[in-house]
C-alpha cells in the first residue's frame, strides 16, 4: 500500500479537495479520483439517511433514493452499523472493528473475493448518518490500508455534515428572504395583476422541486391567475376542498399541495405547490403555510391601499402621475391650449417587448426597467411637461406650448437615450445579469383646436400602435 511519506501525501489530498469550496459532486468525483489511483479502489459512492423520507439516500444524486426492495444489503448493513455507533463496518458482509486489528486481517485475507465490498460509517456527533461504499480489486489488505479508510470516513463525515448544514442554512435563509420580499412588495405595487406574479416568482424560485399556482377564488370560483395554464383536474378538486378552518389540503400522494390564501374569515385564493414526482415534505409544507400567510396579509394592504390610492395623484412605482391624475390633467391643458390658442403636442410610449422582459428575467426586473425608463423620462422633458405611467408599461407625456416638430425631437432623443442606456437590475437578484437594455415606440400627435381630451389620447394611441406594427423602436407622428 506505499510508503508512511505516500499514505501523507494521499490524506494531505483528500483534506484540500474536502477543503475547497466546489459542487458537492465535483468534490466527491476528485474523491473518487483520489481513492482510485492512490488506494486502486474501483468504485465507490456516498449514501446518506433522510430523516424526510426515511430511507437512504445518495449523497450526490440527491434525487435517487435507496428503498428496501434495491438495495437491502445496504439498508440492512446501515441499521446494523448505525446500531454500534459507527464502531464496525463490513467487508463482503461480514462484520469488523473499524479499529482493525493485525489478528482480524487473517479473517478478511480469507474472505477475500475478486471484487471485494467494503461499507463503511460515516459519523458526526457519535451518530451513523450514512455509509462509504467502495468496490476494490485487491487479492490482500493491510492493516495500512484500513486505517486510510478510518481517517479518510472521518475527514469526508465532517465535508458531508458542513455541506449539508450550509444547505440547510441557505435553505432558511431564502425562506426569510422570500418572506421578506413578498412583505415589501406593497411599497412599490398594489395592483393585482404586479402582486401575483412577484409572489409567485419569489415562491417558485424557493420550491425548486414543485411548479406553484396562484389561484383567486371570486364569484365563487377559482380563477388561475399565474402561471397561464393548470390542466391537472386532481388541482381543482382539492381546491374545492378548501376552506378557512384547513391550514392546506394534500394529494393522496402527497405531491400536490393546496393552501389557501385568507383574509379574516374569508378565502381570497390558494397558492398550489405541484409535482408528479417529488412528494411535499413537512418542511415544505411549514414554509408553505408561513409564504402563503405572509402572501394573504400582503394582497389584504394591497386590496385597502388600493383603495385608497383611487383617490392619490401618484404612481407609486415609478413616481410619475397615474392614470387618474393624467386625465384630470390633460383636461386642463386641452383648456388651456384652446382659451390661449396655444400649441400642445401628446406622446403615447410603450417599452418594447416588456412581457417577454418579464418571463424570461421575472416581474423584479420588469420593475427596474419601468423605474428606469421613468427616470429617462423626467430627466429628458422639461420641469412644466406632464409625465404620466398610463398603465402597464405605456406611459403618456404632455407637452404643452410645443408644436409637433419640437415634439417630434423631443420623442426621438428619448428613443434614443432609452435605446443607449444600460439599466440596472440588482434588485431583482438575477444571476450573472447586471443590466438589461428596452428600446420604446412612440406615437406623437398634435393638439387641433376641434378635439377633446379622449381624441387627443386615441390619436397618440394610434400612432403608437402604428410604430409598433412597422417594426418597434421608432416614432410615428400622427
Amino acid at each position: 500500500m506505499g510508503n508512511s511519506k505516500e499514505h501523507i501525501e494521499f490524506l494531505n489530498k483528500l483534506s484540500n479537495i474536502l477543503c475547497s469550496k466546489i459542487s458537492p459532486i465535483t468534490t466527491i468525483s476528485s474523491v473518487c479520483k483520489l481513492f482510485k489511483t492512490t488506494l486502486n479502489i474501483e468504485r465507490m459512492n456516498f449514501v446518506i439517511w433522510d430523516d424526510n423520507n426515511m430511507m437512504l439516500k445518495d449523497f450526490v444524486q440527491d434525487c435517487k433514493l435507496y428503498d428496501d426492495c434495491q438495495f437491502k444489503e445496504i439498508n440492512f448493513s446501515y441499521s446494523n452499523l448505525a446500531e454500534k455507533d459507527g464502531t464496525k463496518f463490513y467487508f463482503n458482509e461480514t462484520e469488523f472493528d473499524c479499529e482493525i486489528h493485525q489478528n482480524q486481517l487473517i479473517d478478511i485475507k480469507e474472505l477475500t473475493q475478486e471484487q471485494n465490498t467494503i461499507l463503511y460509517p460515516l459519523i458526526a456527533n457519535g451518530e451513523v448518518f450514512g455509509l462509504m461504499n467502495i468496490t476494490i480489486k485487491e487479492s490482500s489488505f493491510d492493516k495500512t490500508f484500513f486505517d486510510l479508510i478510518n481517517i479518510s470516513s472521518k475527514l469526508i463525515s465532517g465535508a458531508i455534515i458542513n455541506y449539508l448544514l450550509n444547505e440547510q442554512m441557505e435553505i432558511s435563509l431564502n425562506f426569510y428572504k422570500a418572506m421578506k420580499d413578498i412583505a415589501k412588495i406593497i411599497e412599490s405595487q398594489y395592483e393585482l395583476s404586479y402582486i401575483i406574479p412577484l409572489i409567485g416568482e419569489m415562491i417558485d424560485r424557493f420550491m425548486s422541486s414543485h411548479l406553484i399556482y396562484i389561484f383567486i377564488y371570486k364569484n365563487e370560483r377559482y380563477k388561475l391567475v399565474w402561471p397561464n395554464a393548470c390542466k391537472d383536474k386532481n388541482v381543482y378538486a382539492l381546491l374545492e376542498k378548501l376552506n378557512v378552518k384547513k391550514e392546506y389540503v394534500m394529494s393522496e400522494n402527497s405531491k400536490i399541495g393546496v393552501f389557501p390564501i385568507i383574509n379574516e374569515e374569508h378565502i381570497l385564493g390558494a397558492i398550489v405547490a405541484y409535482s408528479n414526482i417529488e412528494k411535499l415534505l413537512q418542511k415544505d409544507i411549514d414554509y408553505l403555510v408561513q409564504l402563503t400567510r405572509q402572501s394573504g396579509m400582503t394582497i389584504q394592504r394591497a386590496n385597502a391601499y388600493a383603495e385608497v390610492l383611487k383617490y392619490a395623484t401618484m404612481d407609486a412605482l415609478t413616481g410619475l402621475n397615474n392614470r387618474r391624475q393624467f386625465e384630470t390633467r390633460l383636461k386642463q391643458e386641452v383648456s388651456n391650449s384652446k382659451r390661449n390658442n396655444t400649441p400642445m403636442c401628446c406622446m403615447m410610449l410603450d417599452v418594447d417587448y416588456f412581457k417577454k422582459v418579464n418571463d424570461t428575467y421575472g416581474h423584479a426586473a420588469g420593475d427596474c426597467v419601468l423605474k428606469a425608463v421613468s427616470e429617462i423620462i423626467k430627466t429628458e422633458i422639461r420641469e412644466y411637461d406632464i409625465a404620466c405611467r398610463y398603465g402597464g408599461e405605456e406611459f403618456f407625456i404632455i407637452l404643452p406650448q410645443t408644436n409637433i416638430k419640437e415634439a417630434s425631437l423631443v420623442a426621438q432623443r428619448l428613443r434614443k437615450v432609452i435605446e443607449e442606456a444600460k439599466i440596472n437590475v440588482d434588485e431583482a437578484g438575477l444571476e450573472n445579469v447586471k443590466y438589461l437594455k428596452v428600446t420604446i415606440s412612440v406615437g406623437v400627435c398634435e393638439y387641433e383646436n376641434t378635439m377633446s381630451a379622449n381624441d387627443i389620447a386615441q390619436k397618440a394611441d394610434k400612432a403608437l400602435y402604428e410604430a409598433k406594427e412597422t417594426g418597434r423602436n421608432r416614432v410615428i407622428v400622427a
